[in-house]
C-alpha cells in the first residue's frame, strides 16, 4: 500500500474517467476544476477523516469537492465503479470470497411483495368496547369517542 493512497494511478483513473458523467458543455461561472485534481482530493478527506480541505495539497477548495462528491453520487458513479472494480478484481483473482459477508443494507426493499396472512389467535379474548353515538349539536357531557 502506498504511503498516499489517496494519489490515483493512471490505470486506475481510466477506469473512473469512464464511469463519470459528461460536465455540462455551458456551465456558469469559472472553468471547473479537473475531475482528475477533485478526486484525490475527496479522497484525501475521507481517509484523513477531516472536515476541511487544506488549499495548500492542491487539489482544489474542499467546497469544490465536496460537491462534485455530491454530483458523482448522485449520478452513481461510486456504486458504478465498486462493481467494476469487484468484478476485475475477482478475475485476476485478488479477492478471497472465503471471508465475504452478506449484508442487507445494500438492498432496496421490494415494495408491494406479499405479507404473511396473520390468522386470528383463538386464545386471545376478543374485548367488545361499547360506543356511544356522537351527534354533532349533542349537549352531552365529555368528548365523542
Amino acid at each position: 500500500m502506498s504511503t498516499r493512497p489517496w494519489i490515483v494511478d493512471d490505470d486506475l483513473w481510466l477506469l473512473i474517467e469512464l464511469s463519470l458523467p459528461p460536465w455540462p458543455e455551458r456551465s456558469p461561472g469559472a472553468r471547473p476544476v479537473p475531475d482528475r485534481l477533485c478526486l484525490p482530493g475527496i479522497l484525501y478527506v475521507l481517509f484523513n477523516d477531516i472536515a476541511l480541505l487544506p488549499l495548500e495539497l492542491g487539489f482544489g477548495s474542499g467546497q469544490t469537492c465536496r460537491r462534485r462528491l455530491d454530483r458523482r453520487q448522485q449520478a452513481g458513479v461510486f456504486d458504478r465503479l465498486h462493481r467494476i472494480l469487484l468484478a476485475e478484481w475477482n478475475a485476476a483473482g485478488e479477492l478471497d470470497w472465503s471471508r465475504t459477508c452478506v449484508d442487507g443494507s445494500h438492498i432496496r426493499p421490494q415494495w408491494g411483495a406479499r405479507q404473511p396472512v396473520r390468522s386470528p389467535d383463538p386464545s386471545r379474548a376478543t374485548r367488545r368496547t361499547t360506543r356511544r353515538p356522537c351527534a354533532a349539536n349533542s349537549d352531552a357531557a365529555g368528548p365523542c369517542r
